[in-house]
Formats: structure tokens, C-alpha cells, sequence
């Protein structure tokens, strides 16, 4: 910034010793019509189709944090896959460092073998 305000001083000083009107700097997004383009406006790929899904109400890359359960047998915590099992980590204590690792296949909710914990697999389709 301090070498753009010396450069116009430098050019203003030039100009009026050789008494030429100097035309004002003009930045170049200023001259668009609508200014600075919004991140809706220039994103691309999957970055548009995460901000189109997003304005829908969808999370189609779990990109939102995710609702809270219970862990109950009634309100088990919901795990998405595409397949018909999935490896799931359990931590059963917010302060324990070890994760309990544990196979979830598809159908009724299935506990945690050290917590009791409930988790169920929900299958999903991918996005694209």
C-alpha cells in the first residue's frame, strides 16, 4: 500500500511539472457492475455443488456438524454408508485416549461391546 501511495505521489509530481492532468487510479473490480463477486458466484466444481445443496437444506458431503443422539436402543446414533457394513469407532469417555473399534453391519441398531452404546447404519447413495 505504502509503494502504490509513493508511486501516484511520484506520478502527480511528474504531471504537474509537465502541467498534464493526471487521471485518478481506478481499481479494477470497482469498474464491474455488480462490485465483488460472491463465493457463490465464482465457485466451481464441487464447491458449487456443495453451496447449491447447502441453499437446499441438504448436507450431501457432511460438511454440517451432526445432529445429536441418544445412543438409546429408540434413538441410536445414525452412521451413513454405502456399502452393508462399516467400521465404526466408539469413544466410549470424552477423555479416554483409547477408541474402541467395532464392525456395524446393516439392519437393527447394534451396541458398543464396552460402552452399551447404540449405533445404527443407515444406508445412503453417494452425491454425485
Amino acid at each position: 500500500m505504502a509503494g502504490r501511495l509513493f508511486l501516484r505521489g511520484c506520478a502527480a509530481l511528474q504531471a504537474a511539472r509537465q502541467h498534464v492532468g493526471v487521471k485518478p487510479a481506478q481499481r479494477a473490480l470497482g469498474t464491474l457492475k455488480g462490485g465483488i463477486p460472491t463465493d457463490e458466484e465464482q465457485a466451481t466444481g464441487l464447491e458449487r455443488r456443495a453451496l447449491q445443496a447447502l441453499k437446499k437444506g441438504k448436507d450431501p458431503y457432511s460438511i454440517l456438524k451432526p445432529k445429536e443422539y441418544a445412543g438409546t436402543t429408540e434413538d441410536p446414533h445414525i452412521v451413513p454408508c454405502i456399502g452393508t457394513k462399516r467400521l465404526v469407532g466408539c469413544l466410549c469417555e470424552e477423555d479416554n485416549t483409547a477408541i474402541v473399534w467395532f464392525w456395524l453391519h446393516e439392519g437393527h441398531a447394534q451396541r458398543c461391546p464396552s460402552c452399551g452404546s447404540h449405533y445404527k447404519l443407515v444406508h445412503t447413495e453417494l452425491p454425485h
